[in-house]
């Protein structure tokens, strides 16, 4: 069983900088993909980025391309997912996922962390 617990979250003004964190225990992280997904208020949850185990292999929805960025450190069992030129309509919570393989349906989630950008 994998537990993930994402902190890094806050209030920022848009155009600002957040990074998220993940960090996962009770399973060998470095054989999983890890997800990023977020729900918005009265939305969807939805996908954000991913990263393969490696690290090798990253994607992304259209919308924070060029702005977000995905890297993982297998050592440390931390995920990060990197915020920049945030907009009001990233404001969401976000959680981070664990999958078997890059692309599937992720087994295990955190619990979320509020991201909050004014305008």
């Amino acid at each position: 069983q994998v537990q993930l617990v994402e902190s890094g979250g806050g209030l920022v003004q848009a155009g600002g900088s957040l990074r998220l964190s993940c960090a996962a225990s009770g399973g060998t992280f470095s054989t999983y993909a890890m997800n990023w997904f977020r729900q918005a208020p009265g939305k969807e949850r939805e996908f954000v980025a991913a990263i393969s185990w490696s690290g090798q292999t990253t994607r992304y929805v259209d919308p924070v391309k060029g702005r977000f960025t995905i890297t993982r450190v297998n050592a440390k069992n931390t995920v990060y997912l990197q915020m920049n030129s945030l907009k009001p309509e990233d404001t969401a919570v976000y959680y981070c996922a664990a999958g078997d393989v890059l692309g599937s349906t992720p087994n295990y989630w955190g619990q979320g962390t509020q991201v909050t950008v004014s305008s």
